[in-house]
């Protein structure tokens, strides 16, 4: 498959061989979140943002796996350092009780290993003066240990989190969530979480915020934890928010609102815990979504693309008891610590958070000049781009117009689509790209 002249090709969706696939998964498999039945064939021909199915058509994929799959397929600034690697069994270690070889202290170490991942990963965080880092398995499990050593760290009992928040699925994540609530019905919760309205106007003021942050000269968080509030400040473990909200909609905060999320925290001396597992390692054209902002993180989740589940802070905060945090295979995951160390560096050497920022400008503008009956707004930062519809049932319908065309894209919130393309994405792509979402979209619509 040659990138540069790459275009879906399709013909029955899904074919009869996914058909097969897909009936046999679900002869096993627990009823979960399924958005097309598409089989990926990953023994055929598949490049950046292309890749091929067990019938044999080829895709655009602009989901990027939601955000885990930030270079695309078969990139080889990974594939190439990894040819070498012999595959040995285990894959994973129990990496809280063993150590792997990191490049970082030996020459000859052949791959990087998990210690050179949190190496990279305190690098681009030195901004924050984050110098220490648990590594786990998935997002969920990051920012469940982002509350644990918040916990331990100020002996609080306040958790603050946000409508529309989405953490993850693990108990302790879900007393956070407060997008859909079927993620949270019926399970049990950790107590004493509360909530304030998350910014829904990307370019409010307080005086025009209608959201419910601002009011009375005031914000909701200030209310809560400020002079006569109802939540002593001294007793919150820590403020939990996405720096852009992924599952709720990619909604993409206000300067007023993050100046006065940095505010508050920092005149009430309040832990900032930020959930970067969908806005991190360059996504929106930084390295994370919270250096658009005014506030300071002072514990980092972060996941997808890293390839692992990673906790970030400073020393001070973590437990010092051993124990305290553990994980059988936290840490032990060969060949994901060796993805993750070389995406660091692909982004770094190729300049990719300059393309992934060049790139979203060029989709936002060609979006917003189509046009296009049903959509009341396209927004964005980097790579992280979402447009918005009229109603969810017009963009359910542009999804599945997309698929049928060969163009694979994902919706969230309620009536809104996310568009991931892979962080090194060409012109020639982006433009392909949005004339296939131009294209549903007016199929649906009925434009012309």
């Amino acid at each position: 498959m040659n990138r540069e002249t790459a275009e879906p090709q399709v013909s029955d969706l899904p074919g009869e061989r996914a058909r097969r696939v897909v009936d046999f998964h679900h002869e096993r498999a627990a009823p979960s979140t399924y958005v097309y039945e598409f089989v990926w064939d990953h023994s055929a021909p598949a490049i950046g943002p292309f890749c091929t199915d067990v019938d044999g058509n080829v895709l655009l994929d602009f989901t990027g796996h939601v955000g885990a799959m930030p270079l695309g397929y078969n990139n080889p600034k990974i594939l190439d350092p990894l040819s070498e690697f012999d595959i040995v069994d285990p894959m994973k270690i129990a990496g809280q009780d063993f150590y792997l070889p990191a490049t970082g202290a030996l020459e000859d170490a052949g791959i990087p290993g998990p210690a050179d991942l949190m190496e990279r990963l305190t690098a681009i965080s030195e901004q924050y003066e984050m110098d220490t880092v648990f590594l786990s398995n998935s997002g969920a499990e990051a920012v469940e240990n982002a509350l644990k050593i918040s916990y331990d760290h100020t002996h609080g009992k306040y958790a603050i989190t946000c409508e529309g928040a989405f953490h993850g699925r693990t108990l302790g994540t879900l007393s956070l969530n407060r997008s859909k609530e079927i993620y949270r019905r019926q399970f049990p919760e950790i107590p004493s979480v509360h909530d304030v309205p998350y910014c829904s106007d990307r370019n409010c003021s307080p005086e025009s915020c209608d959201c419910g942050f601002f009011f009375d000269d005031t914000s909701s968080l200030r209310k809560m934890v400020g002079e006569g509030g109802y939540v002593n400040p001294d007793e919150v473990a820590a403020l939990v928010m996405e720096p852009i909200q992924g599952e709720g909609g990619y909604r993409f905060p206000s300067e007023a609102f993050a100046g006065e999320v940095a505010a508050v925290t920092e005149e009430y001396d309040i832990p900032l815990v930020v959930d970067e597992v969908q806005s991190g390692l360059g996504r929106t054209g930084e390295w994370w979504g919270s250096d658009h902002y005014a506030f300071d993180p002072d514990v980092i989740a972060s996941a997808k693309s890293a390839r692992v589940g990673a906790t970030l802070s400073r020393e001070e905060v973590f437990p010092e008891e051993k124990s305290r945090l553990s994980s059988t295979w936290g840490a032990g995951d060969i060949l994901s610590s060796a993805k993750g160390v070389l995406t660091i560096d692909a982004i770094e050497e190729h300049d990719l958070l300059a393309n992934a920022t060049e790139r979203g400008r060029q989709m936002k503008e060609l979006l917003r000049d189509a046009d296009l009956g049903g959509v009341v707004d396209v927004r964005g930062k980097g790579l992280m781009l979402a447009v918005e519809f009229e109603s969810k049932g017009i963009r359910d319908d542009v999804q599945e117009a997309a698929f049928s065309r060969g163009f694979l894209i994902m919706g969230c919130g309620t009536r809104t689509m996310r568009l991931l393309p892979p962080l090194d994405v060409t012109e020639r792509e982006i433009e392909l790209g949005a004339d296939l979402f131009a294209e549903s979209v007016r199929a649906v619509s009925g434009q012309n």
